[in-house]
C-alpha cells in the first residue's frame, strides 16, 4: 500500500509531489519505487544524484535533460539516468506523472542550477 509522501520538498522544485510506493519500510531490501506528479509549470532544476534512476512515464509530457541531451517524453516512455549525471525536468503537459526506481542507498543531491 502506498504511503504518504515520505520525501518532503527538501530542495528546489516547483509544483511537484512525491510519494513512496515501496521502500525499505515496506520490506523492499534493494530498491525504492516512487511516484512523482508535476503540475502546470512544474519541474526540477538541473541537479545530480549519487544513485541511478529508472523511470517510467505514466501520463503528461515533459522535457527531461540528461547530460547534454534533452528528451521530450510522454506516456509509456522510459528513462535511465546514471548516477552522477546532470538532469532536469520541465513540464510541457500537466499533470506529468512518472514512476522512479532507485537503489536503497544513501543519495546525495547537488543542485547545479537553482532556477527551475
Amino acid at each position: 500500500m502506498a504511503s504518504a509522501s515520505r520525501y518532503g520538498p527538501t530542495w528546489p522544485r516547483k509544483a511537484t509531489e512525491t510519494q513512496v510506493l515501496l521502500g525499505p519500510e515496506d520490506g523492499a531490501p534493494n530498491f525504492a519505487m516512487r511516484r512523482f506528479t508535476m503540475g502546470e509549470g512544474g519541474g526540477m532544476p538541473l541537479h545530480v544524484n549519487a544513485v541511478e534512476h529508472e523511470q517510467y512515464v505514466l501520463r503528461g509530457r515533459a522535457r527531461v535533460g540528461i547530460g547534454e541531451k534533452v528528451h521530450e517524453v510522454g506516456a509509456d516512455d522510459v528513462l535511465y539516468i546514471p548516477a552522477g549525471e546532470p538532469h532536469f525536468y520541465e513540464v510541457v503537459e500537466a499533470p506529468f506523472e512518472f514512476l522512479c526506481v532507485v537503489p536503497n542507498e544513501q543519495d546525495q543531491i547537488m543542485i547545479l542550477d537553482p532556477v527551475c
